[in-house]
């Protein structure tokens, strides 16, 4: 017996079963959104973390659902993916090299440029997130909103667990930059258009090029904090 949806779907038992997979498929690809988000809260007082998981997470989900009316559309357009995929890197970079900002600092920029930077990367990243959710989908977009709204509890607790653990050891800061600089190089590695400029196809050289990118991001992040640490040291000890 088919019973009706709240969004005004007939929610039959192969609805049920795509919206399974719609979920399924999120929380498998959210993993790296949960990140983004630890990475971009990490350095806020606590009790603006959760202010800022809450727009940031919000506001990505809305974007997402908007993405997965247009996605099909978008990922059409050249050089889409390699201006993600930079994008993406510069994030990766950014969040890494977060510490630089005073961590005591309580004003409303630093909880915007926080929400800003998980709705952006998580846009950017959602673009096959969303490909995957909209095929599964058969593009019903109320199947898509429901399964993703009730993945979003996994991106929260996920992003809250993966802070915990960064204020403990701080060189999971950079698995998640690494993390994200991989993402970035696989969506660069993608694009048929910069396949056919470097001369390359799909193969071994464009993981070996996906690496190399990932470590490039991990070693210029890793010198630029030792350098900031550097200074630190040196107006610590001009204090005393």
């Amino acid at each position: 017996m088919e019973n009706f949806f709240p969004i005004g779907l007939a929610f039959s038992s192969g609805a049920l079963i795509v919206l399974l997979k719609i979920i399924a498929i999120d929380i498998i690809l959210s993993g790296d959104n949960a990140v983004v988000i630890a990475m971009a809260t990490r350095n806020l007082p606590k009790e603006q973390q959760n202010k800022v998981i809450f727009w940031g997470t919000g506001g990505a989900v809305i974007l997402r659902i908007i993405f997965a009316i247009i996605i099909v559309q978008l990922l059409k357009i050249p050089y889409v993916e390699i201006v993600g995929g930079l994008l993406l890197l510069w994030i990766a970079f950014k969040v890494l090299i977060g510490g630089e900002e005073d961590v005591h600092v309580k004003s409303q920029s630093g909880v915007m440029k926080a929400i800003g930077t998980i709705i952006l990367a998580d846009a950017i990243m959602s673009l096959d997130n969303v490909v995957a959710l909209a095929g599964a989908a058969n593009n019903h977009i109320g199947l898509i909103a429901a399964g993703v709204a009730i993945s979003i509890p996994v991106m929260i607790f996920g992003s809250k667990m993966i802070v915990k653990a960064m204020n403990r050891f701080s060189w999971i800061a950079y698995i998640g930059s690494g993390i994200l600089a991989w993402t970035a190089g696989e969506m660069l590695m993608k694009d048929e258009k910069l396949l056919q400029l470097l001369n390359i196809s799909h193969g071994p050289i464009t993981y070996i090029i996906s690496a190399l990118i990932t470590i490039f991001i991990l070693a210029a992040g890793y010198t630029v904090n030792r350098i900031i640490d550097a200074k630190r040291e040196m107006q610590h000890q001009h204090v005393h």
